[in-house]
């Protein structure tokens, strides 16, 4: 993380502000580094007239953002006397420490305490807080399975999160593109409510996790696009990245930039990758125009061209998936067929989704309904395949939105288990 001063703005100084929050300050998530967060900063750090951010000082910070510390126990600690010291709760620290023996800590051992607020919250994502949020979560729950499935154009890590570890293997995805990052968290917060009701053996929505993770195995990939979701969201800013997507930005001017950019950092719609019908959507979107890399509609020079479609073409190849879920926004519509084909079950299941969710079920625009993650699953797999496009508004959606796009899909995300049942 970048060092921070006053009249800074930007989404770094919006995590500097979710931290110095959950540190117990007072200060608005604005993004824009003014009095209240210098006060703020002062009042952490106990340096009056010292608000500048250095990377001593984010060390300190980070961990409010993963959601946890690592408790180095010293003679005469008590499982009771942890968690007051971090505002906390016994049952947390027990939960993420299997096998500890609470009347029996030993000194110079280490322990994982979690903090005692919920991680995933309604701020803008990137790839460094997803990457947080992942370790947050493997942390508070040991049990959960964390791993990466390739990694961009630029190197970051596309993350996946299993959940479960039953036979019948289902995924969902996020953010193929940039300016449709209000899914991740969508996915982030499954996963943490999921796994919280497991912990503490309650139900989610009447389902009780327990009985999904005997059956099936979830398997949760938040960010396929993670350097596109980086330039939407400003924490991409410099380097050869960055001037490279403002050339290719400056030849489609009539495209906003960087909020209109759903491709990956080369200018490859991730989501026209794919060996379903590739040809023909090179054709259309050549005739419309997108013939070279651009910040959107670009199908690249061939099918799975670009790492993270291939990532995603492999770890679903490695799979056995029964069904999959492609979140995108906007529209509130269920995408549910590739051409003909149409999988035993697949209308059922998404009259299931509609009723859920309040969302439509239709088909798939001639002009975007080739070469797409779900098309080619569809066809390769003869299996359910559905794109969600969540919200409604204009891209990318303000996280406003986020609490209501989540209400409406908890269903849609437990139905992709239990209507396979």
């Amino acid at each position: 993380m970048k060092e921070l001063y006053p009249g800074d703005e930007d989404i770094q100084v919006q995590y500097l502000q979710l931290a110095l929050q959950r540190a117990g300050q007072e200060v608005d998530v604005d993004g824009i580094f003014g009095p209240q967060t210098c006060k703020a900063v002062e009042q952490f750090t106990e340096k009056a007239g010292h608000c500048a951010v250095d990377d001593a000082l984010w060390t300190r910070l980070i961990p409010y953002l993963k959601g946890y510390v690592i408790h180095l126990v010293e003679a005469g600690d008590s499982l009771f006397h942890i968690a007051q010291r971090y505002g906390t709760t016994e049952e947390k620290i027990e939960m993420a420490n299997p096998g500890i023996r609470p009347e029996n800590l030993n000194p110079g051992s280490l322990l994982t305490v979690p903090f005692d607020y919920a991680l995933v919250t309604a701020v803008p994502y990137t790839s460094v807080l997803t990457e947080w949020i992942v370790e947050g979560l493997q942390a508070r729950y040991p049990y959960l399975e964390t791993g990466t499935i390739g990694r961009s154009v630029t190197g970051s890590r596309i993350w996946y999160l299993k959940l479960g570890n039953g036979p019948i293997e289902v995924s969902y995805n996020a953010s193929f593109h940039a300016n449709e990052n209000i899914t991740t968290p969508v996915l982030l917060k499954f996963a943490e409510e999921l796994l919280d009701a497991y912990a503490q053996e309650k139900t989610y929505e009447g389902v009780y996790p327990s009985h999904l993770f005997e059956e099936f195995s979830l398997y949760l990939v938040p960010l396929v696009n993670p350097d596109g979701v980086d330039l939407v969201n400003g924490l991409l800013k410099e380097g050869r990245f960055y001037r490279q997507a403002v050339r290719i930005g400056s030849d489609f001017p009539e495209i906003p930039f960087p909020d209109g950019w759903k491709a990956n950092i080369e200018g490859i719609d991730l989501n026209l990758q794919f060996p379903a019908g590739w040809e023909e959507a090179k054709k259309i979107k050549y005739e419309q125009g997108y013939d070279r890399p651009a910040p959107r509609d670009f199908v690249g020079v061939t099918p799975l061209s670009a790492p993270e479609s291939t990532a995603m073409y492999n770890f679903t190849r490695a799979h056995d998936f029964s069904l999959v879920l492609a979140y995108h926004t906007q529209g509130e519509v269920i995408y549910w067929r590739y051409l003909d084909y149409e999988p035993s079950g697949s209308r059922e299941i998404a009259q299931y989704f509609s009723k859920v969710s309040g969302y439509r079920v239709e088909e798939t625009p001639a002009a975007s309904g080739y070469a797409g993650y779900k098309d080619w699953f569809i066809q390769e797999y003869d299996r359910p395949g559905y794109t969600i496009e969540a919200g409604k508004g204009k891209n990318p959606l303000p996280m406003e939105q986020f609490a209501g796009i989540y209400r409406d899909n908890t269903g849609i995300l437990l139905g992709g288990m239990t209507q396979l049942e």
